[in-house]
């Protein structure tokens, strides 16, 4: 039988658009009764907003990581608050409201989808993603470098990403997955040479510190080729390492052993039995 739900039918999604009209004119006014009324509400600025903004972007990223659909519903409201609520101060200055934002949104995907907007012929990812970054830089004029449009503020390991995915969009880019690791190869022997081999005594603490910089940004680039985002990996191998320390705890604590008194063989053992117990790919940090 054929699925009526339009959540779950494609197909259907149009169909709930004036319940999300709705909706979204809903949001926006609670949202002005609160700014009007609520002396919290009636305070907030761009600027107390903004720490709050981040805070609620990670617990979406959590939410994802999880695949907890219920709370990222949850999470999305929060930040879609966010966004109106900026919006909303910006129109109080005079500078724009939630009109201006979603028609200049429009305008810019159309404008960034010649392929399916226009005459362009764009058959696979890595064209689509060439030409988006090539049209961004357009926008911003030729006196705009490559990478300016990249946050500073950005976490270094995602950066590292946006770095080199606007520099492939520019044409600057290995050709073959086996250039890069030559690469991470020679980097790895770079902060080896640099490290002395364990030597740390005798190694050049700065200079050791930009060897590993660069091989870390060798590894990404890889990643990248691998068709891996690191700072994903990266965040399911820290959960991995959580969960498998947890169990180590709870394990020593029921044979009444406290992890202060017992030897690293002690708690080799522990970790073994983790990783069995929680039958997860094994990856030793």
């Amino acid at each position: 039988m054929e699925n009526l739900n339009p959540l779950l039918n494609p197909l259907l999604i149009s169909d709930r658009r004036p319940a999300q009209l709705e909706a979204f004119g809903r949001l926006l006014d609670v949202l002005d009764r609160l700014r009007t009324e609520c002396p919290w509400d009636k305070k907030q600025t761009l600027q107390t907003l903004r720490h709050l903004t981040i805070e609620e972007t990670y617990e979406i990223s959590d939410a994802i990581l999880r695949d907890d659909l219920p709370d990222l519903k949850k999470e999305l409201g929060d930040v879609m608050l966010h966004l109106i609520f900026y919006a909303r101060i910006a129109a109080e200055k005079g500078a724009f409201d939630i009109a201006d934002v979603l028609n200049a949104q429009c305008e810019k995907l159309i404008y960034r989808h010649p392929h399916i907007y226009g005459d362009v012929q764009a058959d696979d990812e890595d064209t689509v993603k060439r030409n988006w970054e090539q049209l961004k830089l357009k926008e911003k004029g030729s006196a705009t470098g490559v990478l300016s449009g990249v946050p500073t503020s950005l976490p270094a390991l995602v950066k590292a990403m946006r770095i080199q995915e606007k520099a492939r969009g520019a044409g600057f880019d290995w050709e073959q997955p086996e250039q890069v690791w030559d690469k991470v190869q020679e980097e790895l022997k770079e902060f080896g040479d640099e490290y002395g081999h364990g030597q740390a005594d005798k190694m050049n603490a700065e200079k050791a510190a930009d060897e590993f910089g660069d091989l870390l940004f060798s590894l990404v680039n890889f990643a990248r080729f691998a068709g891996i985002n690191p700072e994903e990996a990266l965040e399911r191998t820290n959960r991995k390492f959580i969960s498998r320390f947890h169990y180590l705890e709870t394990a020593a604590a029921a044979n009444n052993e406290r992890l202060a008194d017992l030897t690293l063989a002690q708690m080799d053992v522990y970790w073994e039995q983790a990783k069995r117990h929680l039958a997860q790919p094994e990856t030793r940090n």
